[in-house]
């Protein structure tokens, strides 16, 4: 494991022990910690653009953007102008806004989706389209994929991707017995598994839920007509399709990944959860799909669901803002820059002799330590972790800040223009040789 020098960042360090003592970990969500990768997790004290500076004042070329929602970059002047006005309005009334009705109407407005409820975390989202998938087909039964994420919700949690996946466990102490089995997980991409789970569990089946093209252990797409299989596997039992686009919705292109997928082969999710890009950097989720399934939510229908922020004014002013902003031109810019950084890691990859697979959705990618391409959760845990340790602590030593964990997504924004860029690059060819000293 490759670790700092002891000392090298000692604002980090001393507040990294002061968070230990109040902080479980030291974090208050698990990757942060930096466990996968060794040394001290950077405290960051701002944001700027493309870049992050650190409390020691250390600045970093961001390749995790808020592990996505940042697609715009930091501080964006419009996003930060906006959220300024509405505070000066109140932060949270408990009570029906316009913000949210008019981010609500930009759903639906490029997306899928009928009808749509906020709340306030993806995890919420997921929760609560997997309650509602229950309470209209009047069923118990949930499909997963191993390797996928959708939050921290209890009956998800099995062989999940994420942070568990980064700590190496597959599963979590404190879910019930009878929570994890009313949970079928299957293999990713692996459509006989789905034909035999639906053949034996047809009729108990409540929802198919997957992450429209997973991102939580590295990036894995759907093969070719996956997804379009899954959506007719569900319609064909009763059950329902719930698309996770907590990470890909906004992000991986314009209308989220159902606008590379489903809306070419002509199939629509009947649920699909949103978050992250939405939110522009505040806790804001959603899930919402057609109209007589959200007709059962309430107060229209039976199916409880509630929360004290949820549609925050704050949250919907700041994702409003980003999604009008987010035009074609802004993911061409951060298509360009992917193009440039995957086929940039890949030539140096390639020279040194590291085996890799660099795998992307959309603007979304993530490089695997291993030979590709990875289609499933057990090929993406045959990448070498500790090469990738040694090329994180080279990039970030370099002032380019990744992923501190081999399995999660790389993010771009519209502002990592050409400096931003040409210094990922100038790192790259260093990073491969400390991969690959750590494989020879």
């Amino acid at each position: 494991m490759t670790y700092d020098p002891a000392g090298s960042v000692p604002a980090s360090e001393a507040l990294f022990a002061r968070a230990n003592a109040v902080i479980p970990g030291g974090v208050n969500s698990p990757v942060r910690a930096f466990a996968a990768v060794g040394g001290t997790p950077r405290f960051i004290a701002s944001a700027q653009g493309a870049y992050l500076t650190d409390a020691d004042g250390n600045r970093y070329v961001d390749l995790i953007c808020s592990w996505g929602p940042m697609l715009l970059g930091h501080a964006h002047p419009e996003v930060q102008a906006a959220v300024a006005a509405a505070i000066t309005r109140g932060t949270s009334y408990g009570a029906p806004t316009q913000p949210e009705v008019e981010l609500a109407e930009e759903i639906v407005g490029r997306t899928p989706v009928e009808k749509v409820r906020f709340v306030s975390s993806g995890t919420e989202a997921t929760m609560s389209a997997i309650r509602l998938a229950r309470g209209f087909t009047g069923r118990d039964l949930i499909i997963k994929f191993a390797g996928n994420y959708h939050g921290h919700v209890d009956s998800l949690l099995a062989a999940a991707g994420s942070g568990l996946a980064t700590l190496g466990v597959s599963s979590t102490p404190g879910v019930p017995a009878s929570s994890a089995g009313q949970t079928i997980v299957l293999p990713y991409n692996d459509r006989a598994a789905v034909t035999a789970a639906f053949a034996a569990h047809g009729d108990q089946i409540a929802a198919l839920i997957t992450e429209a093209s997973p991102g939580n252990m590295g990036v894995v797409p759907p093969a070719p007509g996956f997804n379009a299989f899954l959506a007719e596997t569900c319609t064909r039992h009763g059950a329902l399709f719930i698309s996770d686009e907590v990470m890909t919705g906004f992000r991986a292109a314009r209308e989220g990944q159902w606008e590379l997928d489903g809306k070419v082969e002509g199939w629509k999710p009947d649920l699909v959860t949103f978050g992250k890009v939405m939110g522009g950097g505040l806790p804001a989720a959603a899930f919402g799909g057609r109209a007589d399934v959200m007709a059962m939510l309430s107060p229209a229908g039976p199916v409880y669901q509630a929360g004290t922020l949820s549609g925050n004014p704050i949250a919907t002013t700041a994702g409003l803002t980003t999604l009008r902003l987010a035009t074609d031109e802004v993911y061409a810019r951060i298509n360009r820059a992917a193009d440039l950084i995957t086929n940039g890691i890949g030539d140096a990859l390639g020279k040194v002799g590291v085996a890799h697979a660099i795998q992307r959705t959309g603007t979304m990618f993530s490089v695997f330590f291993c030979d590709g391409p990875v289609t499933n959760f057990d090929e993406a845990k045959r990448t070498n972790d500790q090469a990738y340790a040694a090329f994180f602590h080279s990039m970030m030593s370099q002032g380019v800040y990744l992923p501190p964990s081999a399995y999660e997504a790389w993010f771009l924004s519209s502002a990592h223009d050409e400096t931003a860029v040409a210094q990922v690059l100038e790192a790259l060819p260093s990073a491969a040789e400390a991969a690959g000293r750590v494989i020879a």
